[in-house]
This record gives structure tokens, C-alpha cells and sequence, in this order.
């Protein structure tokens, strides 16, 4: 069985250091590179391209709302015009910086609120899928199992991967614990590894009352902006390895080379 590993990346801002982005990019297989509207610059986003072609990790546009006070995760209503200008922008700008590394944006992931939005929210949902879809079909759309985004992307036949989180709760509608919440974060490398490992092998949410909720599950997203980022990430990696899965960059993965 084949999984990927995906985090959140190129996030340097007042909020969050990317220190840990080399050795993140040693344990997962997919970058998802802040594009500088939430955080990140030219410099951030170069070097995880660049260190993404050395490890032969795939890359990722991860845009979001343009607010980097809040690190993108203030939610904001904005027409449909503009979420879709948002999104061709931030993808245009890594994309001109992947291509000057000989290396291409091969999926997309919004980012925060407005991914946390459009969870909800089958209209924005349906605004993201059809702007990622105009794009270029051949982008992998990046979305949370379970969700809006996962129906509106479906709607349209898109090349799509759902992923779990590993360090977040889930509640019993499927959708994320508040991070305004004691219980939103698990912290715990060994709590973490047990969480996705069992979500994976039974392709259902774990939520945090003990319900569980089948889904399709191709990738763990591990946050780089938590202080146990990389033991988790490590952790995760080694336990899925040592119980027989597959690890592989979403543009790798034989669900998208057959498709």
C-alpha cells in the first residue's frame, strides 16, 4: 500500500522559523511551500526547491489569504474573483522560481483559514477546484478527506489526494479540532505515530470522541510549524515504513502515473 508524507513548508515569518525545513525534507515526500502571501519570500521558497530536487521531494503550491499579520489564519469573505486571483497568483510565483530550478509545481494545498473555510463551504470549495482545474488539469489538488473540497474536486473529475493530519484532533463531523482548543494539537511523537497508523490501515478518522469515519486517505500531513515537528515527522516516517507501507512523492504515487 503506498502513502505519502506532506508538510507545510518556506513558512519563515514573524510567526514560525523555517529552521527545521532541511531536515523536514529528508523524512517526507511532498513540499507544500508558503508563497509568500502568509509567509515565506523569494529566498524561503528557493531553498526548499531546491532541496526538494536533491531528495527528490515533490512541490507544492500552498497558498492562502493575503495576511501575513495573522499567518493566513484570519478568516476573510472575499468574492470569487479574488480567492481566484489569490490562487493563480501564489501558484504563479513558485512556479516561475521551480522552473528556473529545472523542477515544476506538481500540486496545490490551500492553506489555513481559507482551507479551513472551503472544508465547509461548498461554494469556496467549488471556486478553489474549478481556479486549480484551469490551471492545468495535471495538478494533484491536495485535500482534507472527508470534506467540501474533496466533494467540489470529485464534481469536476480532478487528479486529487486526501489527506489526515497527524498532529490534529478531528471532531465528530469529520472536521478539525479548534485550534482555539486544549485538545486541538497532539504533541506526543508516540501518540502521533499510533494515531496515523491506525487512520492509514483502516482508511478512517480517528475522531477524538473514539468515532470513527471511513475515508480515503493517500497522504499525513505533518506541520512544520509545531516545536515537535521533527520528531513526529521521524516517527511517523519509521513506523509506517517498519508496518509495510510505501512511501511516495504525490506525483509518484501509481493512483496518479495511471490515471
Amino acid at each position: 500500500m503506498e502513502i505519502n508524507i506532506n508538510c507545510d513548508l518556506g513558512e519563515k515569518s514573524k510567526h514560525h522559523s523555517n529552521k527545521n525545513d532541511p531536515n523536514l525534507l529528508e523524512i517526507v515526500n511532498s513540499a507544500n511551500v508558503a508563497c509568500g502571501y502568509h509567509a515565506g519570500d523569494y529566498d524561503s521558497m528557493k531553498q526548499v526547491i531546491q532541496i526538494s530536487k536533491k531528495n527528490g521531494v515533490s512541490i507544492g503550491a500552498h497558498p492562502s489569504f493575503k495576511d501575513p499579520e495573522n499567518f493566513g489564519r484570519q478568516r476573510m469573505n472575499l468574492p470569487p474573483n479574488e480567492i481566484r486571483q489569490l490562487i493563480v497568483d501564489q501558484y504563479e510565483i513558485l512556479q516561475k522560481i521551480a522552473q528556473d530550478h529545472g523542477e515544476n509545481v506538481t500540486h496545490i494545498k490551500p492553506h489555513g483559514a481559507l482551507n479551513n473555510m472551503a472544508c465547509e463551504d461548498i461554494d469556496l470549495a467549488t471556486t478553489l477546484a474549478k481556479t486549480i482545474n484551469e490551471i492545468s488539469k495535471d495538478l494533484i489538488y491536495l485535500v482534507p478527506t472527508g470534506s467540501k473540497m474533496e466533494q467540489a474536486a470529485k464534481k469536476m473529475n480532478m487528479r486529487i489526494a486526501c489527506e489526515i493530519f497527524a498532529d490534529r484532533n478531528y471532531e465528530d463531523d469529520g472536521n478539525l479540532v479548534s485550534r482555539k482548543k486544549p485538545n486541538a494539537l497532539i504533541t506526543d511523537p508516540e501518540e502521533a505515530k499510533k494515531h496515523v497508523l491506525n487512520m492509514v490501515k483502516n482508511q478512517s478518522l480517528n475522531c477524538h470522541s473514539g468515532k470513527q469515519i471511513p475515508c480515503e486517505i493517500d497522504s499525513v500531513c505533518i506541520h512544520g510549524d509545531n516545536e515537535s515537528s521533527l520528531s513526529t515527522a521521524k516517527s511517523i516516517r519509521e513506523n509506517l515504513l517498519e508496518n509495510g507501507l510505501q512511501l511516495k512523492p504525490l506525483n509518484k504515487m501509481e493512483k496518479f502515473i495511471n490515471d
